[in-house]
């Protein structure tokens, strides 16, 4: 398997549980290229020291446009992408217009942990073929 990009993308009461998903499939996610909006990608540094994360603008900075821009441009293997369902969000339209890329370019959109296990069940059995 050719080496995947994923996207790492959660609100703020969601961060966490976006950290300590990433900690707990550490291993499973090294080999991978990440990309973050600038918050989520900061913790995600903090709970895996070994995981690479590129950080990139903060999700209402613009962080949501850059990884849209890169699912566009065919650059992004999967979205996860952890959703505070509960809480108001400014910038409420860029989040849409990230999950409306997700679906026109028909990649792996994991919209919280129970979706993201899944999806990193998918990449583990994928991983072990290639082996």
């Amino acid at each position: 398997m050719d080496k995947l990009t994923l996207a790492l993308v959660a609100h703020d009461a969601k961060k966490d549980d976006m950290a300590r998903f990433a900690a707990m499939h550490e291993a499973t996610l090294r080999p991978f290229a990440i990309f973050a909006t600038g918050t989520t990608g900061a913790r995600v540094m903090e709970h895996c020291p070994t995981l690479s994360v590129t950080r990139l603008k903060s999700g209402p900075l613009g962080g949501d446009q850059q990884i849209g821009a890169m699912i566009a441009d065919g650059k992004i293997d999967a979205l996860f992408f952890f959703v505070d369902p509960l809480s108001p969000h400014p910038h409420d339209v860029d989040v849409k217009a990230l999950m409306r890329l997700a679906l026109v370019y028909d990649i792996p959109m994991a919209l919280n942990p129970a979706t993201a296990e899944r999806l990193i069940e998918t990449f583990k059995a994928h991983i072990a073929q290639e082996a």
